[in-house]
This record gives structure tokens, C-alpha cells and sequence, in this order.
């Protein structure tokens, strides 16, 4: 009569090993918890900054919500106007150049970066060889390392003047050129993220057009890309947010004007261009100061709000395709 085998269980871990791999997971949540440590007090910092301009009588005489929003009076016998001057004898703080600028600046720099990365993107994943994929991939990739004060530089020494001769344009220094060169910092972003979404879809769905006779494109266009929507999503939405925090390139290239104007031919001002030329010479505790910071709450703001209807859509998205 046979004997049976014998099922031998694995052994058990030892004791070193349990706690070593205790010890890892407790590093591991001791970074990410660190991390988020680190947001909400940065948060609550430039918050705490903010409040006097709601609590203090001096603060919400000089740069209250409404002088904020509203026009004000510049000059005697001229109609009201949005101006930006936080330093005069009767300072005027309105938010509205600064938003339109941040508003110009950011949608020409998507209107660059948006088609430019994605088709890159599209390129290397569903149409580059290998060997030129492992070359395209690392080169765009690598712009992301490049530092945002040198390509402010160079949109001031040469993107500027180039723009300027060859379009014949009033100003070098605009939002148009500003925008131009922030596309070069959001497209190794916007690419990395759709090309990594591409590359997810899987290798089934192509095989599938193509033995029903779809071309490559049209398997690319129509099979593809509908099924990476939300990674494309995805990529869009922090090419957007890297945009709009962007500091160095527009105070650089963007003439710094704080002017209400819907061109991207005049010269602009940007939220965050206006903390990084004033906060160094505003007066701790001032008024000017705390609308600084303010600026630096509704950067958060809006960033939130960007972000948290950018994961409801993809949410939707993603159920729209699975049903």
C-alpha cells in the first residue's frame, strides 16, 4: 500500500524576520504621516499669516475684502479702476490683475504644452521604435530637470527677442512670452503622465482593432486614447497646477505689470511672481503683508478645487467605461 506524500507547510517566519518587516512598515508610515504632517502646517501657517486681514481693524481698513474685488478710485475725478499697488500713501490691493494675469499666463502655456506633450506621448508609446523610444523618452524627460530661473533666463535673453522680431510685437516681455516658456517646463510632466497612461491600456485592446482591420491610427485614436482619458485627465490637470504655481519664469519673462487686460500681447503680473518680488520687502506684520499671504491661501485654494473636481471627473470617467 502506498504511503501517502507528506504536505510539508512552509516554515514559519522567525522572529528577526517579523520584527524587521514590523520595523519597515513602521518607517514607511512614519514618512508618509511626516508628509502630510508637513502639508497641514504649512497650511496652517499661511493661514495664520493670513487672519489679520479678517481680525484686525488696521488690516481690513487698508486691504479689505471688498477693496480686494472692487474697483477703487486711483485719481481724483477718474473713474474707479482695478490697481495693484499695495505701497502708496492710500495702497490699493485688488486681486483682479493679478488673477486675469495668472488666468493668461497659465491658459497660453496649457494652449502650448497641452497638444506638444500628449503628441509626444502618443508618439513614443503607440509609434516610435525602440530604439528611438529609448532615446525621445529620456531627452523630454530631462527638461523637467532643467531649473526654472534658466528658462526664465532664457525667455528673457532670446525667447523674448525672437518673439518680438518675428511677430512684431509691442512688447518682449508678455504674457504671451512668459507663457511660451512655462510650456517648456509642463511638458516632460504632461508627457511622463500620458505616456504612462498609454502605455497602461493593454496590449489586448490593440490586437483586437487591428485583427478587425482598424489602421494604427485608428486604433490609436479610437481605442486608445478613450481608454487612457483619465490618465490623459490626469496629465492635464498637473500640468495646470504646475502652471499656475509657477514663479521664476514669469517674473522673468512677463513684464511684471500689474494691468487689466484681456491680450496676451501686454505685459502681466502673476500671483505667485507677486509674492516672490514683494515678500522680501514687505514689512513683517503689515497689512501688505498678510495680503501676501492671502495670495498664498487662494493659490491653495484653487489648487484644492482643481484637483478635487479633476478626481471627481476621472472618477466618473472610469465608472462610464466600466459600465
Amino acid at each position: 500500500m502506498p504511503t501517502p506524500k507528506s504536505t510539508s507547510l512552509p516554515p514559519a517566519p522567525s522572529r528577526y524576520r517579523a520584527r524587521r518587516e514590523a520595523a519597515i512598515r513602521g518607517i514607511v508610515t512614519a514618512i508618509g504621516l511626516s508628509g502630510i504632517a508637513a502639508l497641514v502646517l504649512i497650511i496652517v501657517f499661511v493661514a495664520k499669516e493670513a487672519v489679520p486681514l479678517f481680525t484686525h481693524a488696521e488690516h481690513r481698513a487698508e486691504a479689505s475684502l471688498g477693496k480686494m474685488f472692487t474697483p477703487q478710485v486711483v485719481r481724483e475725478g477718474r473713474p474707479p479702476a482695478y490697481v495693484w499697488q499695495p505701497v502708496s500713501k492710500v495702497p490699493k490691493v485688488s486681486m483682479v490683475p493679478l488673477a486675469l494675469g495668472t488666468l493668461k499666463v497659465t491658459l497660453v502655456a496649457m494652449l502650448f504644452a497641452l497638444p506638444f506633450g500628449v503628441a509626444a506621448a502618443i508618439f513614443v508609446a503607440e509609434f516610435a521604435s525602440r530604439r528611438m523610444r529609448e532615446l525621445l523618452k529620456p531627452a523630454l524627460e530631462l527638461l523637467a530637470g532643467i531649473p526654472s530661473v534658466v528658462l526664465g533666463f532664457f525667455a528673457l535673453m532670446v525667447l523674448a527677442s525672437w518673439l518680438q522680431d518675428t511677430f512684431s510685437l509691442p512688447s518682449r516681455l508678455n504674457a504671451l512670452t512668459a507663457g511660451v516658456a512655462m510650456a517648456l517646463a509642463i511638458i516632460p510632466v504632461i508627457f511622463t503622465v500620458s505616456e504612462d497612461a498609454l502605455a497602461a491600456v493593454p496590449k489586448s485592446y490593440r490586437e483586437a482593432s487591428l485583427a478587425l482591420g482598424a489602421t494604427r491610427w485608428e486604433t490609436t485614436w479610437r481605442v486608445v486614447m478613450p481608454a487612457a482619458t483619465p490618465g490623459l485627465l490626469a496629465a492635464g490637470v498637473l500640468g495646470f497646477g504646475r502652471a499656475i504655481g509657477e514663479t521664476m519664469i514669469v517674473l522673468m519673462a512677463s513684464g511684471n505689470a500689474a494691468i487689466v487686460s484681456a491680450s496676451p500681447l501686454d505685459s502681466t503680473r502673476t500671483f505667485s511672481a507677486t509674492i516672490a518680488a514683494e515678500m522680501g520687502e514687505v514689512v513683517f506684520g503689515s497689512p501688505h503683508y498678510s495680503v501676501l499671504f492671502f495670495i498664498g491661501v487662494q493659490l491653495f485654494i484653487f489648487t484644492f478645487l482643481l484637483n478635487a473636481l479633476a478626481t471627481v471627473w476621472v472618477k466618473r470617467l472610469v465608472t462610464g467605461a466600466a459600465a
